[in-house]
């Protein structure tokens, strides 16, 4: 998978700054364990941290394309690119010479041959930069999802770059600075596409090209959701998502190191999983190996709630034995999800206090057990942003409310921080005013239909925001809780070509069942066990111990009693108290947890970056 990082700059020597292009690069240590590069020339520097995946021994980087005596082009990458080898026979049969078995030196070749038009060739999750000596150009591209992630910071003559901000900085240039923009976007739960917090940072958007000459920066987006007429039934329609979904997968089983798949019981997870396993059988690979996480005493007190209606144990143990999985879970216990190194992990892994708590510490700790016996692991992620599974989908409420449907359909309570804000600050952040503007931007966006009105119209737009917003929420953190253990997560339902075709089957088609997700089930339907198919979605657990709170409450009032917290600049700590005292077990619970852990944690992230708050 790799971190990569690099610094141009038009005026300067860099060669003679080998210690800080050094320092940036050993920030991706988490990254890429396995090996690292640093290639320097006066004008740019660029950095390399390998996590090895295919080609254990050909695909170091940076990598070099000095062919005929030109100028090099030198290439920084990380993913994975699943057409690899159809890209290769292609570009062998137009004259290039291979000396690695590896895809980096597929994408390198590509960059060769097509230039900044290679992009639309690939199929994959990646993040890569490219310098082109020849032209003095640097050209940042990130894959069309945004499963990896890609940072970089204009400077007066170049820019610096890196996987993550930690790369970034680690240069000089750069101070952790917050600007009331900043801090929006921190409490506002939109992700903004191109948004860094960091001020001065951006993030390379999905789908984007970001080029960077001695003239300046250009961006160009290279791939964007279209909007086209569906035409083909549903027994069709169910037909091509399963022939999708065979295809994704077996291609996402390439790995020269151990491959597992992430188990939750549920109907996408358990869809990956069984056609994994069916996949690893037919090549004489084995069994699939799971994995899954479960909290001690979690499935004997399970209580039903506003979102999960029954644990995910029995549901993972039955698919597993279904289909004769090596199956593993991994449990957990409150004092392990509060446990200051891994709460601190899960920090320095994100760089930003965009936590969910528990469900960040959970997952780290997944992630982490799972490394020791895999480098690589499928996940059913995005399935509901792509198929419509979230209740909300479904909530008349939540589709019509003129607003980011998460926030009525549940989700609000990660905002709730704001309620601790001192009032001036509040006042002068507005973050419902900025949910509101974010809200209108993305759906200017949405690509139309022509002739298509109302309820199909409406649709149309929730899936877009979901597949353009909330999507990037959930793909940050499980990129950021992976690749700090270092394990590559891959994320078949992301597949652009998955995407694009259920994008446009029409919303009365994908619920032709009268359920959510009718066409992910149909396709399924001889896979997995009949309890599963008809699961109703559960989302990823959260501890219900109330030990787990009292933890946070307890933790919230030694911050308030401390008396010198960086949050109090901004958090008002007279409303902390009040927020400590209310009584556990209220309906209130909810947004009290997740107010206290995102204050927690912006504090901890405010003292361990050494942010300067400028509102």
């Amino acid at each position: 998978m790799c971190g990569i990082c690099g610094w141009v700059d038009f005026e300067r020597d860099l060669r003679e700054a080998r210690d800080t292009a050094q320092a940036m690069t050993d920030t991706m240590a988490c990254r890429g364990p396995d090996d690292e590069g640093l290639w320097i020339a006066p004008h740019a520097a660029i950095g390399h941290r390998r996590l090895a995946i295919i080609d254990l021994a050909g695909g170091r980087q940076p990598m070099i394309a000095d062919d005929a005596g030109r100028e090099p082009s030198v290439l920084t990458y990380s993913g994975e690119v699943y057409n690899y080898r159809e890209l290769r026979a292609e570009l062998a049969a137009r004259g290039h010479e291979f000396r690695t078995q590896s895809d980096t030196e597929v994408v390198l070749r590509a960059y060769v041959e097509w230039g900044e038009e290679m992009a639309g060739h690939l199929n994959g999750m990646y993040a890569f930069a490219v310098w082109d000596a020849r032209r003095e150009q640097l050209l940042l591209v990130r894959d069309r999802m945004g499963i990896k992630p890609l940072y970089y910071f204009p400077t007066p003559h170049g820019v610096l770059f890196g996987s993550e901000p930690k790369a970034i900085l680690a240069n000089p240039l750069v101070q952790p600075v917050l600007d009331a923009d900043g801090l929006r976007e921190l409490m506002a739960y939109v992700k903004t596409p191109e948004h860094g917090v960091f001020k001065g940072m951006y993030e390379v958007r999905p789908g984007q090209l970001v080029k960077v000459g001695r003239g300046g920066i250009s961006k160009h987006r290279y791939w964007r959701l279209e909007s086209r007429e569906h035409t083909d039934d549903v027994d069709y329609t169910v037909k091509t998502v399963r022939g999708l979904l065979d295809d994704i997968v077996g291609r996402q089983l390439i790995s020269d190191v151990p491959l597992c798949v992430l188990l939750s019981g549920g109907l996408d997870s358990s869809t990956i999983t069984a056609i994994a396993a069916k996949g690893l059988r037919d090549q004489g690979l084995g069994t699939v190996r799971s994995f899954a996480v479960d909290f001690a005493g979690y499935t004997e007190h399970f209580k039903p709630d506003l979102t999960r209606e029954t644990p995910d144990a029995p549901y993972v143990h039955e698919v597993a034995e279904h289909l004769g999985a090596d199956h593993t879970d991994i449990v957990l216990d409150s004092a392990e999800l509060m446990n200051p190194a891994a709460r601190g992990a899960v920090l320095r892994a994100r760089d930003l206090p965009m936590g969910i708590g528990d469900m960040d510490s959970s997952l780290y700790l997944l992630f982490k057990a799972i490394r020791g016996h895999s480098t690589v692991a499928l996940s059913g992620e995005s399935a509901d942003e792509v198929f419509g599974g979230y209740r909300w989908f479904h909530d008349p409420a939540a589709v019509e409310a003129g607003t980011f449907p998460w926030f009525i359909g549940g989700l609000a309570a990660r905002t709730e921080v704001q309620r601790l804000f001192k009032d001036d600050v509040a006042r002068l952040l507005d973050i419902r005013g900025y949910q509101d503007e974010s809200y209108r931007q993305a759906l200017a966006e949405v690509p139309r239909l022509a002739g298509e009105t109302g309820h199909e119209r409406r649709m149309r737009e929730v899936s877009y925001l979901h597949l353009t917003r909330f999507v990037q929420i959930l793909l940050d953190r499980k990129d950021r809780m992976s690749m700090a253990v270092g394990l590559e997560v891959r994320v078949p339902f992301c597949d652009h070509r998955l995407v694009e075709y259920v994008f446009n089957v029409p919303w009365a088609m994908k619920t032709f069942d009268g359920r959510e997700k009718s066409l992910l089930r149909a396709a399924a339907a001889d896979l997995l066990p009949e309890s599963v198919l008809q699961r109703v979605k559960s989302p990823y657990p959260a501890t219900q111990d109330p030990a787990y709170e009292q933890a946070l409450r307890d933790a919230a009032r030694a911050l308030v009693e401390r008396g010198d917290a960086p949050c109090a600049q901004v958090i008002d700590l007279d409303k902390v108290r009040a927020m400590i005292d209310r009584p556990m077990g209220d309906e209130g619970d909810l947004s009290t947890r997740a107010a206290l852990e995102r204050m927690l944690q912006f504090d901890a992230w405010l003292k361990a970056y050494q942010v300067r708050l400028t509102l």
